[in-house]
């Protein structure tokens, strides 16, 4: 199906590029007598040179536009000259009326015209006698697209009236495309005109020229004559026989059929390459399947054994359930026990009646005793009054006892220094104690009983130092304590009027109940809303309470680190989008407050709190507040 008898052992032989030709044609007549097979159906054909490429069936066309492509590469003499036999076989013996049309656009037949008759090219037409008319002192006449419109019957491009400085000339040139259709265009405008006697040679001999257009193709009189006509042409187009048209489109035709081919042949090679590159990747996507199948043997044994601990968790489960049932049937046997004690209970009624009247009476009797009780509380108030008076007295003396403390230790540290020098000064006396002078014996006696004096006296000022110290712990310790009992004994009263006090106790750590209960009037229906406030707070409490939950960071200042809140942490960003800024600072402020006062316990710490400037309360000022209160408490009980 390929050579056949054009594989002989002459033809194996390589060509030379003067003997193309003649190889071309002895291949020519092989394949027109039968010797290569090059058609196989109405639309199948195969070139018998290219056994080896992939491509093997092509249509009409492009096996043409392969054939053509490879005679006019740069490839070898003997390939180019089969190729150039084959593609003149199609034309000659296989091409079809469908296909000549195409044939003719690769080497469009020129038009059998004189040879050396020379045209105006791009293909003009000259119309003259157009009708003008003298307006405002100037020549006016149709415009170019009423001539166009015309003249649409020979397909112009474009119709330019010509002008001077009267005006317009009467004449107009007609420009046709530059193919071999514009052309046929022009001389059948050139014949029509012709035809109705008004052509050039009509326009030259009549003396009457009338009001008809007259009409003609541009040539080489009209190229080189005098005139607006003249100028025209030469500024806008060439001089041309149809000959040199005719080379000159052979030649673009044939470089154009060049570069196809080197397109072509790249091509075939950025092919091969692709083929290359698809064998890599076929061989590794089978590596790959290999992999995915190794991959969902082990998943499947994967989901078998999971499988399995899921059904023995469901028996687990199962079993729990079952104990739990007999549980609920024990609990509800008990009860209904309960019940039956309960409706016992119920018909010993009337006598628990009868011993509550009694209880009133003993309790009328106990009511008078606290009163009693009550007078002794007052008195209590009044030690715990003085309590505190005697712990600000105390700590005023521990402020003055730490300053102090604070001047002997500078006269602790001066005193030091005093004997760090006198000890290098024995230290140099006794490297100059070689002499044995007496003179300096005598100073090193003096200064070794001065060291020693103020030994003794830096162990006493230790001595009182420590005293001090101990004496500020323990006033410290009191202090502390006083605040507790203020705190624990003073909560009902500090507490119940925190709303409209500045002095209060605060729980620090808690988180404030009122911004979650605007979000959620907000957010809910009228009589849902104190619920849903209620449970969200207390949810975010808990939160606090979660010692895996730490939404810190560490920043540093100056020389300090401390912890801030973490912006974007996911539920505080989750919080602030759902519930808004005033629900999310009042659980900020409740985290730092936690992180501040019990950052290991996670859980609230009562404090007393100075509501006004929102900071913790001096004792001082704690007690003022109960002073005040208990003025105005013994004001109203005066009244």
């Amino acid at each position: 199906m390929a050579h056949g008898n054009s594989c002989s052992d002459s033809e194996e032989s390589e060509v030379s590029e003067s003997e193309i030709d003649d190889y071309a044609d002895t291949t020519y007549v092989k394949l027109k007598e039968g010797g290569s097979k090059v058609k196989y159906d109405d639309n199948a054909y195969k070139c018998p040179f290219c056994i080896g490429k992939k491509k093997q069936i092509y249509n009409f066309k492009d096996l043409l536009q392969h054939a053509t492509g490879i005679a006019a590469s740069n490839r070898k003499a003997k390939e180019k000259a089969t190729h150039q036999a084959l593609a003149k076989f199609l034309k000659t013996d296989l091409a079809d009326r469908s296909l000549s049309l195409q044939v003719a656009v690769l080497h469009p037949p020129a038009p059998q015209r004189d040879k050396d008759e020379k045209f105006v090219w791009p293909w003009k037409g000259v119309v003259v006698n157009v009708p003008t008319e003298l307006k405002d002192g100037r020549r006016v006449g149709e415009s170019g697209n009423r001539l166009k419109e015309q003249l649409s019957r020979f397909n112009p491009l474009r119709v330019h009236p010509l002008w001077n400085y009267k005006g317009h000339t009467g004449n107009c040139i007609v420009e046709f495309s530059k193919d071999w259709n514009g052309f046929k265009d022009a001389m059948s405008f050139e014949n029509y005109y012709e035809s109705e006697r008004l052509g050039k040679r009509d326009w030259r001999e009549r003396k009457s020229k009338g009001f008809e257009l007259y009409a003609w193709v541009a040539r080489e009189d009209d190229y080189n004559g005098v005139g607006p006509i003249a100028d025209h042409l030469r500024r806008n187009g060439d001089l041309k026989t149809v000959n040199d048209v005719t080379i000159e489109e052979s030649r673009k035709t044939d470089k154009l059929v060049a570069n196809l081919a080197n397109q072509i042949e790249a091509k075939n090679r950025h092919l091969h390459e692709l083929e290359c590159k698809y064998n890599e990747t076929t061989m590794s996507l089978n590596t790959m399947m290999e992999q995915r199948e190794q991959l969902f043997v082990s998943y499947n044994e994967e989901i078998k054994k999971m499988q399995q601990l899921a059904r023995d968790h469901s028996r687990k489960i199962i079993e729990e359930n079952q104990n739990l049932r007999s549980e609920l049937e024990h609990k509800r046997t008990e009860l209904d026990e309960r019940s039956q004690q309960l409706n016992r209970m119920a018909n010993q009624n009337n006598i628990d009646k009868r011993k509550l009247e009694e209880e009133k009476q003993r309790n009328a009797v106990k009511n008078s005793s606290l009163a009693l009780a009550e007078k002794e509380q007052k008195k209590a108030d009044e030690n715990v009054l003085k309590l505190v008076e005697e712990h600000k007295r105390e700590k005023e003396d521990a402020l003055k006892k730490i300053l102090q403390l604070e001047k002997q230790l500078d006269a602790k540290q001066k005193l030091e220094l005093e004997i760090q020098q006198l000890k290098g000064q024995l230290q140099v006396m006794k490297h100059m104690g070689g002499e044995e002078d007496s003179t300096v014996i005598q100073k090193m006696e003096e200064l070794t009983g001065e060291l020693n004096e103020k030994i003794e006296e830096m162990e006493a000022m230790e001595a009182l130092n420590q005293t001090l110290v101990v004496k500020e712990r323990k006033s410290n310790d009191e202090l502390q304590e006083a605040r507790k009992e203020l705190i624990s004994g003073l909560t009902e009263l500090l507490t119940s009027r925190a709303g409209r006090v500045y002095i209060g106790i605060k729980r620090m750590g808690e988180i404030d109940e009122k911004p979650f209960q605007v979000a959620c009037r907000l957010k809910f229906a009228r009589g849902d809303a104190e619920c849903q406030a209620a449970i969200l707070s207390s949810k975010w409490q808990d939160e606090l309470k979660n010692p895996d939950w730490h939404p810190f960071r560490i920043v540093t200042v100056g020389d300090n680190s401390q912890e801030v809140i973490k912006e974007d942490d996911e539920k505080l960003m989750e919080l602030r989008s759902e519930l808004g800024e005033d629900v999310y600072k009042a659980v900020k402020n409740a985290l730092l407050e936690m992180n501040e006062y019990n950052p290991s316990g996670r859980y609230t710490i009562p404090e007393l709190w100075n509501y006004k400037e929102g900071r913790k309360a001096t004792l001082k000022e704690v007690v003022q507040y109960i002073l005040k209160q208990w003025k105005s408490l013994k004001r109203k009980r005066g009244n």
